[in-house]
């Protein structure tokens, strides 16, 4: 396993499948498989199995990679903060990453031969992390990442930690190294993160989600594909959970697929070799950045107008999150 890390960041993913060029000249193609389903509530092991009879259906139908939803393992289910023992028992349900329950997909991902980006509450000290591991097709952990970004302005994430990276790592496919990276939900409203993502060699970024995809997020979400350059793919709930409508653009902002609010596998096929030969021209993405004039990205200072109460009632301070 090799990651590339800049100073601070990291992200996650979808499903994929990916085509060499023949004799023919057939271009490169990397087909993602979204997953977007209903789950089980909090019931782990019916989420689980669902998972696998999903990733199973995505392996027949071609893909190289089955991306699903934000903490699939848990269905995305808050505690109640004013049920009494309810966030305890929130945190009983967080796994390890080698733990049996979340290495049955490396063992899924070797026997389909397919890539899965894994979603699960993450055991972790001191708190549970919101997290996705990157299988490969031979078993192999790619990366897990955290999410950076936790929405501290609801009670269940603010309890959490957040991730403190982003990871860009090289996927082996069966044509040939396609650069993926992956950032989580509200990961993807922050520019930072997929910029980061870009820096750091991302030709593809994965991102699962859980929240409704309204036109002004879907609209966030081509605008980080055109200006980075790069390929991004996200898995949403489906109805009645959320509102389903997971989606996949190209480099350029075109759209892939955009599914409806059912359950169900919507694949995105993105074609490699317009990708690259897009990031060879164009004027956006890393190609005419000043960096030198940034430093106050960087800096923890912000006007009043920006203060907040965080989700678990005390004033929000990013420098301790």
């Amino acid at each position: 396993m090799h990651s590339i890390c800049l100073t601070s960041a990291f992200v996650l993913c979808l499903t994929l499948s990916f085509r060499a060029s023949g004799a023919d000249g057939e271009p490169h193609q990397l087909t993602v498989a979204l997953l977007q389903l209903a789950p089980h509530g909090n019931d782990l092991e019916a989420n689980a199995e669902k998972a696998v009879q999903y990733c199973r259906q995505a392996a027949a139908q071609g893909a190289d990679i089955a991306l699903l939803p934000e903490m699939w393992s848990i269905g995305y289910t808050r505690f109640k903060a004013d049920v009494p023992g309810d966030k305890k028992h929130f945190y009983t349900l967080a796994r390890a990453t080698n733990s049996t329950y979340v290495q049955q997909f490396a063992t899924l991902a070797k026997e389909l031969d397919m890539a899965i980006g894994f979603t699960y509450l993450q055991a972790w000290d001191p708190l549970s992390r919101n997290a996705l591991t990157l299988f490969d097709r031979h078993g192999e952990e790619v990366f897990t990442y955290a999410k950076v970004h936790t929405s501290d302005f609801k009670s269940m994430e603010r309890s959490m930690t957040p991730g403190d990276d982003f990871y860009v790592n090289t996927l082996d496919t069966k044509s040939g190294p396609v650069e993926v990276g992956a950032m989580i939900c509200f990961d993807r409203e922050q520019p930072e993160s997929a910029r980061i993502l870009m820096l750091k060699g991302a030709e593809i970024i994965l991102t699962p989600n859980a929240c409704g995809l309204e036109e002004i997020r879907l609209g966030q979400f081509r605008t980080r594909a055109c200006e980075n350059a790069v390929g991004v793919a996200m898995a949403n709930y489906a109805h009645p959970l959320l509102n389903g409508h997971s989606v996949a653009y190209t480099a350029t902002g075109g759209t892939i697929v955009q599914a409806s609010e059912e359950e169900g596998i919507f694949l995105a096929t993105f074609n490699l070799d317009d990708l690259r030969k897009h990031r060879k021209k164009t004027i956006w993405g890393a190609a005419y950045r000043r960096p030198q004039r940034y430093g106050l990205l960087t800096s923890p200072e912000k006007a009043p107008v920006w203060d907040r109460i965080d989700g678990i009632g005390q004033p929000y301070d990013q420098t301790q999150r």
